[in-house]
């Protein structure tokens, strides 16, 4: 049996015995009814493994033994930002969840005119604390010891402004050069995904006056989920840690 990973939202400073939070201990105890002796690995978000043994098991409260600290890195070379505009039903959800896995370290969902999604702040703000926890799965499923940022929603244009000295791209059907021309060496990129009616006009010329460059990735018109996890792996295989 794999020995089940759980992030703890607090800093691990020492080793000994330290209590789950209400979210870990419900997994431990409720979903997965480990009992004490068993072995769970722990990570804080700060690039480290914790190997734990459990030591006190109940439904809402569980205890563990935290035995040696692991320093175990599995973060891409490629620092890569993500604005996805936001997309309807859980298709956001698994652009999250899936580009977590292939290593993206900042997602930043941001508003169009296109997205058709109206919600006001404190439902973004639940929906924002949603996202994050799908982040943290992600992570604990797929061994990343560095749960990525999901940062607050934003205006495009504003996340288009923002300065930054990374490679900016923006997936267009109609660019003239694909991920596999871009010149090397590329450390940072950030690459923005927008929704399922695409940009318009007036925003695409918004993105080239921030230095956006119009990137293919093939023929076909891809949906944007589908055209997210795409580039990112494109571009972890070209200047990351993929293939």
């Amino acid at each position: 049996m794999r020995i089940p990973r759980v992030y703890h939202p607090q800093p691990i400073t020492q080793l000994g015995k330290i209590n789950l939070d209400d979210d870990a201990a419900n997994h431990i105890g409720r979903v997965l009814r480990m009992k004490e002796g068993q072995e769970i690995l722990l990570f804080d978000g700060s690039g480290a493994e914790f190997p734990a043994v459990i030591s006190e098991s109940g439904k809402k409260h569980v205890t563990v033994d935290v035995t040696e600290r692991v320093e175990r890195s599995n973060e891409s070379p490629l620092d890569l930002h993500l604005g996805q505009v936001i997309s309807r039903g859980d298709k956001m959800e698994f652009t999250i969840q899936k580009s977590v896995e292939l290593g993206v370290n900042t997602i930043t969902p941001l508003l169009s005119e296109r997205c058709g999604i109206k919600l006001d702040e404190k439902r973004f703000e639940k929906k924002l604390q949603q996202w994050q926890k799908i982040a943290i799965s992600a992570c604990e499923q797929c061994g990343r010891n560095v749960v990525p940022e999901i940062r607050p929603v934003m205006e495009l244009e504003q996340w288009c402004a923002e300065p930054s000295d990374a490679l900016k791209l923006n997936l267009h059907p109609r660019a003239q050069y694909s991920v596999n021309t871009l010149p090397e060496p590329v450390t940072k990129v950030r690459l923005l995904i927008g929704p399922e009616g695409g940009l318009s006009e007036k925003e695409i010329d918004m993105t080239s006056k921030y230095n956006f460059e119009e990137t293919l990735l093939g023929p076909r018109v891809l949906r944007t989920e589908t055209a997210a996890l795409t580039a990112i792996t494109a571009l972890q295989v070209r200047f990351g840690d993929l293939g």
